[in-house]
């Protein structure tokens, strides 16, 4: 019993010297509240999705990029997607589905010496193309690949 008590204290005064900082302004959460564009992930379109996320929608096809999802999703709410860009200076990643309400779904901006890859799981409203654009030397490529979905997307 007398351990719990500690381990409360601890916590306690741990958590009272964390939200003084922040009060203080000591500690900012900054990686949290990283900038996003709210306009792209509001598109009704992949063009102007792709536009507000990246600056342009004009993305060259690549086979330098390796979109892996699957080719059948039985639940369209957890659709596990991967992406690994083999492109010397990759800086951003984006994921959209085409015909989701809105169809950015995720971006990413990669730091200088990170490997072009990222993995997550997205929404899908029904079958679609899903499409990985990359972003490097100032300009944009892209692949797609079909899933289909069988059940229960995302409301669409």
């Amino acid at each position: 019993m007398n351990h719990n008590r500690r381990t409360l204290l601890k916590g306690s005064l741990a958590a009272g010297a964390v939200g003084a900082a922040v009060s203080a302004g000591l500690l900012t959460p900054r990686t949290v509240m990283a900038a996003w564009s709210k306009a792209a992930f509001e598109a009704k379109d992949v063009n102007a999705a792709l536009t507000g996320a990246m600056g342009s929608a004009d993305a060259a096809t690549s086979d330098q990029i390796k979109l892996k999802a699957p080719d059948i999703a039985e639940n369209g709410a957890v659709v596990p997607i991967t992406v690994t860009s083999k492109i010397d200076g990759t800086t951003n990643m984006s994921i959209l589905v085409a015909t989701n309400n809105t169809p950015l779904t995720s971006t990413y901006e990669l730091g200088p010496n990170t490997q072009g890859y990222i993995s997550t799981r997205v929404k899908m409203a029904k079958t679609s193309d899903v499409i990985a654009v990359v972003k490097a030397g100032g300009k944009l490529y892209s692949t797609k690949k079909e899933v289909k979905v069988t059940i229960g997307g995302c409301g669409g």
